[in-house]
């Protein structure tokens, strides 16, 4: 049983973590990180390749935490594989037993450690959305019958900061119409702007579930707020950079945006990266 898309489906608050996978072929880190989180969240998504840094595959993790007992969604980037690949992966994913996808573009590899690698981009995520939808019905892309029918709970990714909330909004409805029925967001750290834009897309029939992230340093926040598409209000920033405890001001500024958050969409998807030993003292102050 699909409990985190059961949940979904009944318009129940839903929450969700994100964890890397390892650069290596040992998971004992990362299985104890989920054994911690087991109970307290629906469902683990597992990254694949963030940030085109070459890490341990995504299909693999999920397969390992499902006979762990845990809900996983697996995340599925575009950027490294041809259409090919990406469907073979579909039903690779779905005979593990592994229905919660979500597909996004992925980081380009131009500024990363594999600067030299070549990005294929052969679908882009509203052609692998529908790619998996089509598979759903018993088809391939090139039309041909496939043995045994997939079965998908489809997710897609948006940017309620973006500078360009217009084209986010044009996006979320060709990726809603290609089938996906829940998005998940970057960070959110202002909860006007995340309103704002929440209320600009009623229209469209998926379940919003907003990025939260641990602002465990100011040198971190300093960070975040160089990546493209992150925004961190300056009175965040001042409230951790003058914290005595930084990291306990991190675990108190995300607890208060969860407990706005639950007000306004359906879930929240935390981003702990590296400090996911926190998150149960996150989730017992958002009552």
């Amino acid at each position: 049983m699909n409990t985190f898309k059961r949940k979904l489906d009944d318009n129940k608050f839903v929450i969700t973590v994100e964890l890397l996978p390892p650069k290596g072929t040992d998971v004992s880190a990362l299985m104890e990180k989920a054994r911690m989180l087991q109970g307290a969240v629906d469902a683990i998504n597992v990254t694949d390749n963030q940030r085109a840094s070459m890490r341990l595959g995504s299909l693999a993790v999920c397969r390992l935490l499902k006979e762990r007992g845990h809900e996983t969604v697996l995340q599925m980037t575009c950027r490294d594989r041809n259409r090919i690949a990406l469907q073979s992966d579909l039903l690779s994913a779905s005979a593990l037993g592994i229905e919660n996808i979500l597909i996004l573009s992925g980081d380009h590899p131009r500024n990363s450690e594999n600067r030299g690698a070549k990005p294929v981009y052969d679908l882009d995520t509203v052609q692998l959305i529908s790619a998996a939808r089509l598979l759903e019905q018993g088809v391939d892309m090139a039309g041909k019958k496939l043995e045994g029918k997939p079965c998908f709970n489809i997710g897609a990714v948006v940017n309620p900061a973006s500078d360009n909330a217009d084209l986010q909004i044009m996006m979320m409805e060709k990726k809603a119409s290609a089938g996906a029925v829940f998005f998940q967001t970057q960070p959110v750290f202002d909860i006007d702007q995340y309103s704002i834009f929440a209320g600009r897309i009623k229209h469209i029939p998926a379940k919003i579930i907003p990025g939260v992230a641990l602002l465990k340093s100011a040198s971190f926040v300093n960070f975040l707020r160089s990546i493209p598409g992150i925004t961190i209000p300056d009175e965040v920033a001042r409230r951790v950079e003058a914290a005595p405890d930084q990291l306990k001001e991190g675990i108190a500024i995300c607890a208060e945006t969860i407990r706005e958050l639950k007000k306004i969409s359906h879930g929240v998807h935390i981003m702990a990266i590296g400090m996911e030993a926190h998150i149960p003292e996150i989730l017992s102050r958002i009552d």
